[in-house]
């Protein structure tokens, strides 16, 4: 049976017809999806989808499995992420074929143009047009509500769908997640952030070489990539008159079709509007009312401006001739209106307008019948919403508005009401009226506590909103505005969430310089304590960590500012205690004394009623507890951490301090064999809000957990997410990181796909140090793999080393997980002191369900007691460790087919 498909080259090709099920497998193809992974996700086995592919390749008539996967990408391009215009598009063919050729040959086209002449609606049509060329995407980003330059990576990411990582500012998401593609970007309106704009296209066309941008503005970037392509008013072409067909089509949408016989008449007046797309579409607005006699004679001396007389730029001054026209036609009341309106970014609500435009000669009532004047004039626009009408004014009736506002001598003080209606953070006021309302009162003196009011309000707001980068730069601007200590400290609160801890140290360290400044020596201490604690706690968030005697220097500074103010003291315990494991025991302290400090810092933290510094302290007990070797402790201080946390506001402190609770307690309860609670707390770390585009931190301890209980599924398409996420945030390392990709890896062993386990373990090297891979938890899941193959010897050799050898990287989350696969290994492998090793190790783990019951095991393989070795099984399912139980029985030779039942091959039989 055969069908016919359509071509990039707009022609149709007869194919065979593919089925259902092969067209899953395309489509996984086309993800870049192995055959284990294809066979997981559509629960099938590996065999199936080998023949599939086979039959793929024989229908779609392609060489090899890369080209399918380009195949099935052609079949799945995404449509063009651009506005859908709600009027037609009039003309401009030769434009359209001038601009596509530029698109292709160059990197960045800038359509240079004056407000008004048509360069969005051009832009979109033009990128409608090369869509087809651009596989991975086209994107739209209207940078009309943007006021600060710093802001347009911000915009540009949220236009591409790409948000801000941890680690990362915003500006660096957008070139990873474009790194690769073959795409298009449109930046509209840029004429007002071009100092933004510029740096960041040099950077993003630098780091991603399939991109190519249009940008449209009324002057050029003036940067060396930059090709210009002056936009034209609209043309007549011989008979044919684009600017005409532009007017009757706008007239006729408001219900008054011009006569045919006046097209001549038409087109003389476009051609005295000076061809200006926007200047056009008012006049067809008028001309309900109006007739075209009535816009001949009303346009006398606007259109004389429009065309005498020499002057640089004669487009901008046609938009300003239109708007004049448009201007004067109205009342006074209403041309105040339209200028005080011209204050607002976003759009606004009659009410918004009546607090900030309402007074002389203008009340309330006044402003909302204005409003819909404005709107009928075409310089307002409006937009039904759920919470009521809201209006728009295009940016260069803005613009013009602003101008006049200055003329009339009540910039200043329309500006002042503006600040005044965000200031009181009304729930309908949008981000970029605050934005700009900031932007405009921080420079002006007499205004600046206001800003820095507001300053605080917009943190907060965008903090609720996840949007952590600008959250962090209001606060510290915040901080720098009023030489505030708590905004700067909440600075570092965010940057903490952020996982960025060279910030988190820097404003902890301008907090206490804010609060030395303000006399407040106690609250610089422990500030400074802060600090130095911070390069601890979270030194894998560093990129260039303090050196040891830099925090130490800190610490006693903070000791000698704080006269012993509890924070410092429980920074000291931190310090110890992450000192204590980093040194290797070597700090002139004990394990004992690590422990007691901490339990002091906890008891000290507990009587000043702060949940954040009772959670830290905990953090620094559960620390010390690891270097004991007592994973139970250190389980139960982690798990009482998120107790002491759950009533605490959720501030910029507590948000971060959660998190890193919900790791730290995923892990630990990992540790101790808890895997249901490891799991449970897993999920709420990776549905937490703040980490929605940081899923490879966010889901990290999860898929451990699901690892060692045995959940293929869940592991395979959690590690699919995990992968891009880690990759589109630069590769960064950590513990977690590193834990969850070994144990994707473990995965794939025991699944039998060696091809997806080695790509896998390169990306344990990249994720963490390689001392955990080689001695910590990378032992362990290659021993259990080892195990799994009945490969005992080499398993033992993965973990030969005695624990106490390699404590600093087992005695955390991995001492139990260590001594027991040791313990099986030993007697698989016929060890000698196998009985030694099995006694000690049942010692270690006695509580520990899951290591418990493979110590048992171990016991019962050493005396070939095959029922005992059986009775382990339901213990490993009581403990939700559906792999083990399945082993259990397949080790004692009965139900060989458990294994194969949950994705995984068949393991070695006793022998």
């Amino acid at each position: 049976m055969l069908t016919t498909e359509h071509t990039t080259d707009n022609e149709w090709v007869t194919v065979p017809v593919i089925s259902a099920r092969e067209a899953e497998v395309l489509a996984l193809l086309g993800e870049h999806r192995s055959n284990a992974e294809i066979a997981a996700r559509l629960t099938i086995s590996v065999r199936t989808v080998e023949s599939h592919v086979s039959s793929l390749l024989r229908k779609l008539d392609v060489p090899d499995r890369r080209a399918l996967s380009r195949r099935a990408a052609e079949r799945t391009r995404p449509a063009p992420a651009l506005p859908v215009p709600l009027t037609s598009f009039v003309g401009r063919a030769r434009e359209r074929a001038e601009l596509a050729e530029a698109v292709g040959a160059h990197r960045q086209v800038t359509m240079l143009g004056p407000g008004g002449v048509g360069k969005t609606r051009l832009a979109l049509a033009v990128a409608a047009d090369v869509a087809a060329d651009f596989p991975d995407g086209v994107w739209f980003a209207d940078l009309v509500p943007v006021t600060d330059p710093g802001r347009v990576p911000a915009a540009v990411a949220a236009a591409v769908g790409v948000g801000e990582q941890l680690g990362h500012d915003v500006a660096d998401a957008v070139p990873a997640a474009l790194a690769d593609r073959q795409a298009l970007l449109v930046l509209d309106n840029c004429e007002q952030v071009r100092d933004g704009v510029a740096p960041f296209l040099e950077r993003l066309l630098t780091s991603c070489p399939g991109l190519r941008v249009i940008v449209t503005s009324r002057a050029r970037l003036m940067v060396p990539f930059e090709r210009v392509y002056a936009v034209p008013p609209l043309s007549r072409a011989g008979d044919a008159s684009d600017a005409a067909a532009l007017f009757v089509d706008r007239a006729t949408a408001v219900g008054w079709t011009p006569d045919p016989l006046v097209r001549d008449r038409i087109t003389a007046l476009c051609e005295r509007l000076g061809g200006m797309a926007l200047a056009i579409e008012l006049a067809a607005a008028r001309w309900p009312t109006l007739g075209l006699d009535g816009l001949t004679d009303g346009l006398g001396d606007p259109l004389r401006i429009l065309t005498g007389g020499s002057r640089a730029n004669d487009r901008h001054r046609s938009v300003r001739a239109v708007l004049d026209w448009s201007h004067d036609l109205l009342e006074p009341e209403d041309r105040a209106l339209l200028r005080r309106v011209a204050v607002f970014v976003a759009p606004f609500t009659p009410g918004a307008a009546a607090q900030v435009a309402g007074f002389a000669p203008l009340d309330a009532a006044a402003v909302a019948d204005g409003l819909g004047r404005l709107a009928e004039q075409s310089l307002l626009a409006v937009t039904p919403s759920a919470t009521g009408t809201r209006y728009h004014a295009l940016e260069t009736v803005r613009q013009y508005g602003t101008e006049r506002l200055a003329d009339a001598g009540e910039l200043t003080g329309v500006h002042a009401r503006h600040l005044r209606w965000c200031s009181a953070a009304p729930p309908d006021a949008g981000l970029d009226d605050l934005r700009a309302a900031l932007a405009w009162a921080a420079d002006q003196p007499e205004h600046r506590a206001d800003a820095h009011a507001l300053a605080l309000s917009l943190a907060e707001l965008t903090f609720e909103r996840n949007l952590l980068g600008e959250a962090q730069q209001r606060f510290e601007q915040a901080g720098v505005l009023a030489d505030d200590a708590g905004a700067l400290r909440r600075a570092a609160a965010v940057a903490g969430c952020r996982r960025i801890g060279d910030d988190l140290y820097r404003l902890h360290r301008a907090a206490a310089d804010a609060a030395r400044r303000a006399g407040d020596t106690a609250a610089a201490g422990r500030d400074l304590a802060a600090a130095a604690t911070a390069a601890y706690r979270f030194s894998t968030s560093f990129t260039n960590l303090p050196a040891e005697d830099e925090a130490a220097a800190l610490l006693a500074e903070a000791r000698a500012l704080s006269g012993g103010d509890a924070a410092v003291a429980l920074a000291e315990a931190a310090v110890l205690a992450d000192a204590f494991g980093a040194l290797q025991g070597d700090t002139g302290h004990t394990a004992a004394e690590t422990v007691a400090s901490a339990e002091r810092a906890v008891e000290l933290a507990r009587r000043t009623g702060d949940p954040v510094a009772e959670s830290a302290a905990l953090d620094a007990l559960s620390g010390a507890r690891s270097w004991t070797g007592d994973a139970f402790a250190v389980a139960d201080a982690a798990r009482r951490r998120i107790d002491v946390l759950a009533g605490a506001p959720p501030t910029p402190a507590a948000t971060h301090e959660l998190i890193d609770a919900l790791t730290v307690a995923a892990g630990t309860a990992l540790g101790v064999g808890a895997l249901d609670r490891s799991r449970r707390w897993g999920t709420r770390l990776a549905a937490h809000p703040l980490l929605a585009e940081a899923s490879h931190h966010a889901t990290s301890w999860l898929l451990v957990a699901d690892a060692f209980a045995g959940d293929a599924g869940a592991v395979l398409t959690g590690a699919a997410r995990f992968r891009d996420a880690w990759e589109h945030s630069g590769r960064p390392r950590s513990l977690s990181l590193g834990a969850a990709a070994a144990s994707v890896a473990m995965i794939h062993g025991l699944r039998g796909d060696d091809d997806a386990r080695t790509d896998w373990l390169a990306v344990v090297r990249r994720a963490d140090t390689a001392p955990q891979h080689d001695l910590g938890y990378g032992a362990i899941c290659d021993a259990v793999v080892l195990l799994d193959r009945g490969d005992a010897d080499a398993a033992l050799d993965r973990v030969a080393p005695e624990p106490d050898q390699v404590w600093k990287w087992v005695c955390w989350v991995w001492l139990h997980w260590y001594v027991a696969v040791r313990a099986e290994a030993s007697v698989l492998a016929g060890h000698p002191d196998a009985a030694e090793r099995v006694a000690a190790a049942r010692a270690t783990v006695a509580g520990n369900p899951v290591a418990s019951a493979q110590v048992d095991r171990a016991a019962a393989l050493l005396d070939g007691d095959v029922p005992r070795l059986l009775a382990t099984a339901p213990a490993f399912t009581a403990a939700g460790c559906r792999y083990q139980a399945a082993r259990t029985l397949a080790l004692g030779g009965r139900g060989r087919d458990a294994l194969a039942g949950l994705g995984f091959a068949q393991c070695s039989t006793m022998r």
